[in-house]
């Protein structure tokens, strides 16, 4: 199997700027480069640069992915999106790290003006056919991209699931607690529900972590929710993002603006009496058998309707045979006459269609008497006699 690895970069608040562009250009000429976005395949060779330096220059989002088991995620949000103690309950802290069978599943940097929020997998053992299958890897970045929106508005999902990837990681102790736990962690986006696929989080322990997750509080989409927040906001404040729409950064101004709303929001939220207890390691361990049980008769429940289905299906057509019969029998007649490998063949599966059709009917008498008729005219071509005689059709007499 030959070498793939898949390099993909977008930018999405500020363009970049045609200097920006040339001096990407300049590690790579035969990358696609255009003011949003760099992507490039390799087959041999590797990305001429240091893809954390390049998002905290350039960019808002990295994707990455390798063929022989190897996927990241990397995307840069502003600084005061997230206090550093938050990120560090899903990141790692003092006393619960233990030895992973990769460097950190997931990681926060602090940039001073950025965090660059980095989700990593490492497949080591190679059991996992996706990364020798899939060398699609402009697939991810449009799925994962909006994750970045959902962790500007507020929502911490994301972040829990880097937590459990780290976990899958080995990366912590049966002692250790889980961070604050997210709403709505059964009822994921189809970004969070991509990364937890990209990640290959087992669905049990996702499962598992969700028992307790308070379903999502459906926000008001009247517009005049947001009236109460504008009214507190200070004229410089708003001279700003006026400011960069006139400037043509319509994104830029709309993520800052959500962003605020959703401090606010946060801020003048009810709080809750009493934060729910973070459970340990071994509490959510012990739910897994559950749900991977409840999983798999799921899984077999759907096989089994799927059988059904298929027998049925299978009965419809061999009943539809016996609607006619003569035709079935002169069509394997015709068939026997080309005399050929491939002719035997096709008439063999068109009788052995018959036959069950025929047992279905229980009319094996009559598909006996047909048979006898046919061989009458087709008992001398050997190919075809040992065919029936190896499938029971027929005795050592050949008949």
């Amino acid at each position: 199997m030959s070498e793939y690895q898949y390099y993909e970069f977008a930018a999405v608040d500020r363009p970049l700027t045609a200097q920006q562009q040339a001096e990407l250009r300049s590690r790579s000429t035969r990358a696609t480069i255009t003011a949003s976005s760099f992507l490039n395949e390799y087959h041999w060779g590797d990305l001429k640069g240091n893809p954390v330096e390049w998002v905290q220059r350039y960019f808002d989002a990295h994707v990455y992915s390798a063929n022989w088991g190897s996927c990241r995620l990397l995307l840069r949000v502003p600084r005061e999106l997230f206090e550093a103690g938050l990120l560090r309950d899903y990141t790692g802290r003092a006393g619960q790290a233990a030895r992973g069978r990769f460097t950190d599943a997931f990681n926060a940097t602090d940039t001073d003006k950025y965090w660059l929020l980095d989700w990593w997998f490492n497949d080591d053992s190679g059991e996992h056919e996706r990364f020798s299958e899939d060398v699609a890897g402009e697939q991810w970045m449009a799925r994962l991209l909006p994750i970045r929106d959902e962790l500007i508005r507020g929502d911490t999902r994301a972040l829990y699931l880097g937590w459990l990837a780290r976990l899958g990681n080995d990366e912590l102790r049966d002692d250790a607690r889980e961070p604050p736990l997210p709403d709505g962690l059964k009822t994921l986006t189809p970004a969070q529900t991509a990364l937890a696929e990209f990640l290959m989080l087992d669905p049990d322990w996702l499962a598992a972590a969700a028992e307790t997750s308070a379903p999502l509080a459906v926000e008001s989409e009247g517009e005049g929710r947001f009236d109460p927040w504008l009214r507190s906001l200070k004229a410089d404040e708003m001279h700003i993002s006026l400011r960069a729409l006139l400037h043509g950064r319509s994104q830029e101004a709309e993520r800052t603006l959500r962003q605020e709303y959703h401090k606010w929001m946060r801020k003048h939220a009810p709080k809750h009496s009493t934060p729910p207890e973070r459970r340990r390691v071994t509490d959510m361990a012990s739910r897994v058998d559950v749900h991977r049980a409840m999983r798999e008769q799921r899984e077999q429940e759907v096989r089994d309707a799927a059988e059904s289905r298929r027998r049925a299906e299978r009965v419809r057509y061999l009943k539809s045979l016996l609607q006619d019969e003569d035709r079935m029998w002169s069509l394997i007649d015709s068939t026997l006459q080309r005399a050929s490998g491939s002719a035997y063949e096709q008439a063999f599966q068109k009788l052995q269609d018959l036959a069950e059709a025929y047992g279905i009917a229980k009319r094996d008498g009559a598909f006996r008497r047909r048979l006898v008729q046919l061989m009458a005219s087709h008992g001398k071509r050997g190919a075809w006699v040992s065919r029936l005689k190896k499938a029971g059709y027929l005795g050592e007499s050949g008949q």
